[in-house]
This record gives C-alpha cells, structure tokens and sequence, in this order.
C-alpha cells in the first residue's frame, strides 16, 4: 500500500490510468483515463479505495496524511476550474460520488452541488443570472445529502421521501404539478 490516497485528473491529465481500477474504482480510472487521452472532463480526483480499507482498520478515522491530500486536491481542483470552494463570488462545485472497481447498479451514491450554503447560493445566481436555477441546485443538493450523508430516505417501499413530501406539499399550495412549475420562492 502506498502513501498516495488522492490522484487529480483534469486539464489533459491525470495521475491515473484505466488499468487502476481496484485502486481508483471504475468511475475514478476511466475519468483519468479520459483526461489522459485528451477527453475534455471537468477537473476533479478520485480518493483511492485504500482509504476505505484504511478508515475501517482505524475505528473510522481518516489519516491526516488522507485530509492533507484531499485538501490539496481541492486546490489543484480550484485552480484548474478557476474558482474557490466556498467562495461567495466564484464558488467552486464538487460533485462526490462513491465508486468500485465493478460496476454496481443501485449501489452508488451521489451528492451533487457539494459547496453550496446560503452564501454561494448567491454566487451561483449571480454568475448564472437565473435565481430559480440557483436555488433548485441547492435545494438538490440538500435533498441529496439528507439521503446519502443523514440517511433521510423511506426505510420501505410504504414509507414516503421526506423531501418529496415537503415538494408535493408546495405544489399544492401553489396549485401546480411539476416540480419545474416552482418559483425560485417557492424553492427558497
């Protein structure tokens, strides 16, 4: 096992190939992949599956050797994309999903629009110019995060999504039927 966990793509390059998948899983390998070969993928890294196993054997702690590279992954990550995680003006968004070497349907989890709160909500709007755009890219963020971080879902197939509740009880009240008919009000 090596000392490298985090491994950038983007730009043209990568620090992977497609033959590390058991390493990168087969989402991170065939993203540097396509970066290697001059396919043009959004700047990203893929955290290595050794911190999977790493993380398990230490009582569900990650190594700061781990959050050093992480970190520096964002900021290879905000200088490629031109942009700053957490910046109310030019926020940088991650999207974080969960990979294996094998492809399992049903299996993977995904949050996307990872950086955006109250504040960056506005950056977004700004930089779009489209206030109804920027808050429903919040409002799936948080609904993707209640599901996969906090495990907000239906536990059967009797119970309801409690953030698809919360948007059929706005569509009634605002007398509509697709979700698309919400006013950025509405989303707010």
């Amino acid at each position: 096992m090596s000392d490298k966990f985090v491994y950038s793509f983007g730009a043209g390059t990568a620090e992977g190939r497609a033959d590390m998948k058991i390493l990168l899983g087969g989402k991170g390998a065939n993203l540097s992949e396509m970066s290697n070969i001059g396919i043009p993928v959004p700047a990203g890294f893929t955290i290595s599956t050794d911190v999977c196993k790493n993380y398990y054997k230490n009582n569900g702690q990650y190594s700061d050797l781990v959050k050093k590279q992480v970190a520096e992954g964002v900021k290879k990550v905000e200088g490629t994309m031109d942009a700053i995680f957490g910046d109310a003006h030019n926020p940088l968004l991650l999207s974080v999903r969960s990979g294996a070497p094998a492809s399992m349907p049903g299996m993977m989890d995904t949050v996307l629009n990872l950086g955006l709160n109250d504040e960056t909500v506005l950056g977004i709007i700004e930089q779009s110019g489209n206030e109804r755009f920027g808050w429903d890219s919040y409002r799936r963020f948080v609904q993707m995060y209640g599901d996969v971080v906090l495990d907000l879902k239906p536990k059967t197939k009797e119970e309801e999504d409690p953030f698809e509740i919360i948007i059929h009880e706005m569509k009634e009240k605002r007398g509509v039927e697709l979700d698309t008919d919400l006013s950025a009000d509405d989303l707010k």
